[in-house]
């Protein structure tokens, strides 16, 4: 791609100087200097009026008669950074410029011209000035198309390959998107080897260093900007320039060389649709998410016109009409209220465990409504063909979202996720390895798959604490009035399967058993009177003497099932002692603590006591 300034050699090249016979008598190797403008002089401290990439013209008449003025001259030129030094003959150098001046220009790599016919020097600069000034418009009409061509693909919400392509069409170069971890996303290799481009990518990459957000490293050829907005930096495009090893070697060392400006307006414009495109995307994304969350909500608390809920529904591609439904709620069994986490890790675990629903849902191909319904618990309402589907389409999304949450292994979606949320659902220019793909080792066709890969992930997720989740499902209901009954039970359930260690895929009501029932339960005004009628006592006099703690005693008891000797290990006591405070104990009750349905009672009141204390 040829620069906006014409070179040293292609001004040689013209008509006007062409007609004053010129000869190079030394710095031919920088005759691929641009030439940014044309300078006539005929003072020896002309260099402190220039401003570098001039070619001076001069008859010589006003240069300095001794050798070392001229030295000096041109060091300064040379210092500048003019782009050559032009001396027509006859007026004051007549069979040609002095050698000292020829050896001094050699030294210093400057290019030295003779013309040695008359030539009006205001001819020579209209022609230069002509070619510089076509340059520039054709510059600035390759401006005006790059970003033409990039606001319409912004507006047109162009996929990254589509950004990548156009981007490698306008320049000619092969261009590269990566991430942060100097990953490929997509690139064109501008009908260059692919394989060579990419061959060890990384850690080619990794020695790519420009100093800037947009800059060139002249050591590796690359023009790199960096892709990103709101102060969130993504990924890196980059651009090879020059394409191929046609650029003269002149222009490679020259220090004052690079890209064509137009390059650095396209790799930025490119990375501009790029970063615009990802916001787009996410917000588009983030909308829909908030749609959903509203209409899960509205289903929960009556706050919507069913019939609205289901047309919003449809016109989001969620058709609820004529499905059976089924109520899902995954939720972490630690809250972030524990004191564990603080509100940003809080949101960031919801967040993702969002997101993991979500991509869990598109991998078992299931469709649904799916948002955070408070700040614990992620909720779905399932929208399936029949009833038959329901056990199968549960363990399907069972076992895709351990899958998901596991790649990564610590509760926190998987390479997958990451690899969706880097690059916003958008297709690259190139096969890039999925790693969520890599690790789908169950067949969900098989039956049983899907439960013992649930089962599996499970297991395996035993142990990371608030990282450990509950994937819970209320009743299948056949229509969109009926969801609400479902979504509340789903909830019901995850909120009782907390206190279950059992590592079950899916909880559903038949699981929780009767403490999950005294927790449905808790909020019930008589379960509370029946608690209080029970233990009402023991709890006062526990509050008077609080190191006594009565209540552990009995429970310790009761949950050995009467044993008194295991209740007495159990409660750390000597059994002289827990026999004293057992027979304590029904004085202040009024029980007989050897009755079979007296103690079973006073169980049952310990367990709902719990549930009511629970949250």
């Amino acid at each position: 791609m040829a620069a906006v300034f014409p070179t040293v050699r292609e001004v040689l090249a013209l008509d006007p100087v062409r007609h004053g016979a010129p000869r190079v008598v030394a710095g031919d190797e920088g005759l691929d200097r641009p030439v940014r403008w044309v300078h006539v002089a005929e003072v020896p401290d002309i260099a402190t009026l220039l401003g570098g990439g001039e070619l001076v013209l001069t008859t010589g008449i006003g240069l300095p008669g001794d050798d070392t003025g001229l030295r000096a001259f041109i060091g300064d030129l040379a210092d500048v950074g003019v782009s050559g030094l032009v001396v027509e003959l006859g007026r004051r150098y007549v069979s040609g410029v002095p050698r000292v001046m020829a050896a001094a220009a050699e030294r210093r790599g400057l290019p030295l011209v003779e013309l040695r016919r008359a030539t009006p020097f205001v001819r020579i600069t209209e022609a230069v000035h002509a070619l510089i000034v076509d340059a520039q418009l054709t510059e600035l009409r390759a401006t005006e198309e790059i970003h033409q061509r990039f606001n319409d693909l912004s507006v047109e919400g162009a996929d990254t390959a589509e950004v990548i392509r156009q981007a490698a069409e306008l320049s000619g170069c092969p261009v590269v998107l990566e991430n942060l971890s100097r990953q490929v996303l997509g690139y064109d290799p501008a009908g260059e080897s692919a394989e060579l481009l990419l061959d060890g990518w990384e850690q080619h990459s990794r020695r790519i260093r420009p100093a800037g957000r947009t800059a060139y490293d002249r050591d590796s050829g690359w023009l790199v900007t960096t892709v990103g907005a709101r102060g969130q930096d993504w990924g890196r495009l980059l651009l090879r320039w020059p394409a191929s090893g046609d650029v003269p070697s002149a222009q490679a060392v020259e220090p004052t060389v690079g890209p064509p400006t137009r390059l650095t307006i396209l790799i930025e414009r490119a990375a501009s649709t790029l970063a615009l495109g990802r916001l787009i995307r996410r917000d588009a994304e983030g909308l829909e998410r908030q749609i959903h969350r509203t209409l899960l909500t509205a289903l929960l608390d009556h706050s919507r016109p069913v019939d609205e809920v289901g047309l919003r529904a449809k016109a989001l591609g969620v058709v609820l009409d004529r499905r059976h439904l089924v109520g899902v709620m995954v939720r972490h069994r630690a809250d972030d209220s524990a004191g564990e986490v603080g509100p940003e890790a809080g949101q960031a675990r919801l967040r993702d465990l969002s997101e993991a629903v979500g991509q869990a849902l598109r991998e078992a191909k299931l469709t649904a409504l799916t948002s955070a319904v408070d700040d614990n618990s992620v909720g779905a309402l399932l929208a399936l063909p029949d009833p038959a589907a329901e056990d199968r389409a549960l363990s399907a999304f069972a076992s895709a979202l351990r899958r998901v949450r596991l790649d990564a292994g610590t509760g926190r979606p998987g390479p997958g996720v990451e690899a969706a949320r880097a690059t916003s659902g958008v297709d690259v220019a190139r096969p890039v390895p999925d790693a969520s793909r890599a690790v789908l080792g169950a067949d969900p066709s098989r039956p049983g798959a899907g439960v013992e890969a649930a089962r599996a992930g499970v297991e395996g997720a035993r142990g990371a604490g608030p990282g450990a989740v509950i994937v819970a499902a209320g009743s299948g209901v056949s229509t969109l009035r009926e969801a609400r009954r479902s979504l509340v039970e789903a909830r019901q359930i995850a909120e009782a399967a907390r206190r279950d260690r059992r590592d079950l895929p899916i909880f559903r009501l038949p699981h929780v058993g009767l403490a999950g029932l005294l927790h449905l339960l808790r909020d019930e005004p008589r379960l509370q009177t029946f608690v209080e009628r029970e233990l009402g006592a023991l709890l006062e006099y526990d509050a008077r003497h609080p190191r006594e703690r009565l209540l552990d005693t009995l429970r310790a008891y009761l949950e050995q099932g009467r044993n008194k000797s295991a209740g007495a290990a159990a409660a750390h006591l000597s059994r002289p002692a827990f026999y004293e405070r057992l027979a304590r104990i029904a004085r202040i009750l009024d029980v007989d603590l050897d009755s079979v349905e007296a103690s079973l009672s006073l169980h049952v009141a310990l367990l709902a006591l719990e549930a009511v204390r629970t949250p």
